[in-house]
C-alpha cells in the first residue's frame, strides 16, 4: 500500500529547499530515494511536479506519495545461509569463503543476496525495492559475520554507524612473517591498482585514507596469528595493508600470501608450507566480532563467530609444527 503525506508549508518552513525538507520529513528515506520520488513525480507541490531544488513557499501545499516497494529483479536462491540473529529490522549473517556478496558482472548467482531473497520473507524494502540492505561487504573468499539491514531506517542508522566508526569490526589472520610488534597502525592511502584494475594498491593517486590496527595473538616465527581491526573499510584494505608492510595474509593469491616464507625453509618447513597452500585455498581472513548499536533500540549488541573449518587446521598445523621443533 502507498504511504501518502500532505502538509501546508508555514513561515518556519518557507525558504528551505524542498529534497532537504523532505529529507527531515521522511528520516528513514535516504537522500538519494526522495531524488527519485521528486522525479517520479511523487513529490508534488500545489499539485504540480517540481525540481528538487525548489525553495517552499509559506502556504504550498506539498504532497507525497511514497509507493510500495517494486519486486526485486534479483531472483531468490536456495542456498545454505547461517543467520546468527534475525529481528524485524536487521540480521546478522555468517558468510562461508567462496561466497560473493552482492549479483555483478561475472557473479549473477549464488551470491549472499540470492540466499538472503529467499530466506527472508519479511523484507520491507530498501531504496524502494524489495531487497536486503547490505551494510559492508566482505571480499569473496574471506569468512565471517556481516550485517544485513531489512528496512531504509535500520540501514540509514547501520551505515552511519560504520561511517561514523561506531561499529567494532574484528578479524583474526594468519600472516606470513614475524609481526615486528606486538600491536600496531597500518595508515597507507589505497587506490585502485593501476595495473590490475582488479586489484587496490597503496598509493597517493586517486586514493583514500584508510586505517588499520593490529594486536599478535600468537607468534611462530615464519608465521603469526593476529586480530584485526578496521577503523575504515576500504576494498581489500586488510590485505593491501599487510602485504605493503611485508607480511601478506596466508593463501591470499592476489596480494602475496601464497609465495613461500622469506629465508631457507629445511625439508619440514616446505612439507607444511605445501600442507598450508592445500588446506587454505583462500586468504586466511575471517570475520569474526561484530559490536554496534541496534539502529532502533539503540542497545550494544555484540556478536563472533567461530574460525572456519579450513582456518582451523591451518592454525592447528603451525602451532603443532612449531610445538614439536
Amino acid at each position: 500500500m502507498s504511504r501518502k503525506i500532505s502538509k501546508k508549508i508555514d513561515a518556519e518552513v518557507a525558504g528551505q529547499r524542498l529534497d532537504i525538507y523532505c529529507k527531515h520529513l521522511l528520516e528513514d528515506i535516504t537522500r538519494s530515494r526522495i531524488k527519485n520520488l521528486i522525479d517520479d513525480e511523487k513529490i508534488l507541490i500545489n499539485g504540480q511536479p517540481v525540481k528538487a531544488g525548489y525553495t517552499l513557499k509559506e502556504g504550498d501545499i506539498l504532497d507525497l506519495t511514497i509507493p510500495p516497494p517494486a519486486e526485486s529483479e534479483i531472483k531468490p536462491e536456495n542456498i545454505p545461509l547461517d543467520i546468527v540473529y534475525q529481528d524485524r529490522d536487521m540480521l546478522v549473517v555468517d558468510k562461508p569463503a567462496g561466497m560473493v556478496v552482492h549479483p555483478a558482472a561475472g557473479n549473477y548467482t549464488g551470491t549472499l543476496v540470492n540466499a538472503l531473497l529467499y530466506h527472508i520473507k519479511d523484507l520491507s524494502g530498501i531504496g524502494g525495492e524489495v531487497k536486503p540492505g547490505i551494510v559492508h561487504r566482505l571480499d569473496k573468499d574471506t569468512s565471517g559475520l556481516l550485517l544485513v539491514a531489512k528496512t531504509d531506517q535500520a540501514h540509514l542508522r547501520l551505515s552511519e554507524q560504520i561511517r561514523n566508526r561506531i561499529v567494532k569490526r574484528l578479524y583474526k589472520t594468519i600472516v606470513i612473517g614475524d609481526l615486528p610488534q606486538n600491536e600496531g597502525d597500518l595508515r597507507f592511502p589505497i587506490g585502485r591498482s593501476s595495473s590490475d584494475r582488479t586489484k587496490m594498491t597503496v598509493t597517493h593517486k586517486g586514493s583514500r585514507d584508510a586505517h588499520t590496527q593490529y594486536n599478535v595473538i600468537e607468534r611462530f616465527g615464519r608465521y603469526t596469528f593476529a586480530q584485526m581491526r578496521l577503523q575504515t573499510g576500504r576494498t581489500h584494505q586488510i590485505r593491501v595493508h599487510l602485504s605493503h608492510s611485508g607480511y601478506p595474509v596466508l593463501g591470499d593469491p592476489d596480494y602475496g600470501g601464497r609465495e613461500q616464507p622469506p629465508g631457507i625453509l629445511d625439508k619440514r618447513e616446505l612439507d607444511l608450507w605445501r600442507k598450508l597452500m592445500k588446506v587454505l585455498e583462500r586468504q586466511a581472513l575471517h570475520a569474526y566480532h561484530l559490536t554496534f548499536e541496534h539502529p532502533i533500540s539503540g542497545k550494544s549488541v555484540t556478536f563472533e563467530s567461530s574460525l572456519p573449518d579450513d582456518f582451523q587446521e591451518a592454525i592447528n598445523s603451525i602451532r603443532d609444527f612449531y610445538i614439536s621443533r
